[in-house]
């Protein structure tokens, strides 16, 4: 009998170190903790890199050339960069109709839970979007802004123009086509708008070195060219004492004949040169675009955001600032043959 019982005893003592041995195997299967995400600068020990990645784009409208040349940026780099680091990169296009920061707000929560891997986001209005921009950091999918910042998020770069630089470049200009003297106004489009605030207080800086220029006032409007166009006449039939407009955005000239009741008493200088503005440097009814990295948007965001993804690397700078071109009559037919490659046409400049 009490042979019986050391035997039971051995095999349940077998028993119980093979379960041990089978729990702690399973336990040493189990994946590390994630490393934490390297500082900016510091490329770190990269994860093993995925086979595929997704990068949500969220631009403001649908509607605006400026994005659609961002969007062919980025898709134009993500192919390239599937090669460079032979994965698969896509651009999962979440772009309102029409500016609305609470569909925004939206597809951020829509990329987020479909599993995106990155967000490329141009802000309308970054107090909707801040919340939503933290959330998805805070889930783990990092976030970069172009064109329209949301400084106060978790956002980890942004690229796009210094607008202060580009109020006070439109204000130069605009003092040397009007000779040093004379009255100014400027069109600012919607009122609150974080970019458009800067510009305006850049052309304003840059007025303290005219001592001969005055501003009559900030003028603001719906975006959309033909409330451009009414705003501009309406205050220049009320004030014929304009001779200078600066515009810190182009509205207006997104149509024809925008400006033949405003040419014939003011220079106008304006941010963006886009195709349909291009003909105004020609006709003389423009003096200067200051033209945006529009197409680099896409391109250089989608860049950054791989090394962020792929390689674990942020930029040192957080904020990188996106020279201005210039454009004028002189140049103005070969900065447009641009416009063909972005925006995906045929027989655009290589």
């Amino acid at each position: 009998m009490i042979g019986i019982v050391k035997a039971r005893v051995g095999l349940f003592a077998a028993a119980f170190v093979a379960a041990g041995a089978l729990v702690g195997g399973c336990e040493k299967q189990q994946p590390p903790p994630a490393s934490p995400a390297p500082k900016a600068g510091n490329a770190g020990t990269p994860p093993a890199p995925r086979k595929r990645y997704v990068v949500g784009m969220i631009a403001k409208s649908q509607t605006n050339e400026v994005f659609k040349a961002a969007r062919q940026g980025a898709e134009d780099a993500a192919r390239e960069l599937s090669g460079k680091y032979g994965v698969e990169i896509r651009l999962d296009w979440r772009t309102p109709v029409s500016e609305d920061a609470q569909k925004q707000a939206e597809n951020i929560r829509q990329l987020v839970s479909g599993g995106a891997n990155g967000i490329l986001i141009s802000a309308t209005n970054a107090a909707t979007l801040l919340q939503d921009i933290n959330a998805a950091v805070d889930r783990g999918v990092p976030v970069m802004t172009f064109d329209s910042d949301v400084p106060q998020s978790k956002r980890f770069a942004y690229f796009g123009s210094d607008d202060g630089e580009a109020g006070r470049g439109v204000m130069r200009e605009l003092a040397s086509a009007m000779g040093g003297k004379g009255v100014v106004a400027i069109l600012a489009g919607t009122q609150g708008a974080p970019n458009l605030t800067r510009r305006v207080e850049g052309v304003r800086e840059e007025l303290k070195n005219h001592a001969d220029i005055s501003l009559l006032n900030v003028f603001y409007h719906e975006e959309a060219a033909k409330d451009a166009v009414a705003k501009m006449e309406e205050v220049q039939q009320a004030n014929p004492q304009i001779t200078g407009w600066a515009l810190v955005g182009g509205w207006p000239l997104f149509t024809q004949n925008a400006l033949d009741k405003i040419a014939p008493h003011a220079k106008v200088v304006s941010v963006d040169a886009l195709r349909p503005q291009l003909p105004y440097l020609k006709n003389g009814q423009v003096q200067v675009l200051l033209a945006q990295q529009v197409y680099e948007w896409g391109s250089e965001g989608m860049r950054i955001m791989a090394e962020r993804l792929i390689e674990q690397k942020a930029p040192a700078d957080p904020i990188i600032k996106a020279p201005l071109t210039r454009v004028s009559a002189e140049n103005a037919d070969e900065y447009g043959r641009n416009w063909a490659r972005w925006l995906g046409e045929e027989g655009g400049a290589k």
